[in-house]
């Protein structure tokens, strides 16, 4: 797989995760900032590296798994795993300017 193809395929699990919503804040997870990387292997196997708002979110088991079965439900994906850190934590500096305003803080 060439890098081309790589950022395609990387752009179509950005979209993917994009329809992913943390239930308590009205922004997507991509843009909240809680995707660190996203690992791609020349088979298409993919590890997304995230985290969390907080160790108690309430969402802690279900978000990791949806975002896994979406991105497993990718056509050209061979397989999806989700790797959580906790390191660096999440901070609000983390998100993207379009999820401060949307959420009104800029």
């Amino acid at each position: 797989m060439d890098l081309a193809e790589k950022k395609r395929l990387e752009g179509i699990i950005i979209e993917t995760i994009k329809t992913v919503y943390d239930p308590e804040i009205p922004v997507d997870i991509y843009e909240l900032g809680l995707i660190y990387e996203i690992k791609i292997t020349e088979e298409k196997a993919v590890t997304i590296v995230m985290t969390l708002t907080s160790p108690s979110c309430p969402v802690a088991e279900s978000l990791p798994a949806e975002v896994e079965e979406k991105v497993a439900g990718i056509e050209e994906v061979t397989e999806a795993g989700i790797e959580i850190t906790w390191d660096p934590p999440w901070d609000k500096d983390m998100m993207s300017e379009e999820a401060l305003v949307e959420l009104g803080m800029i």
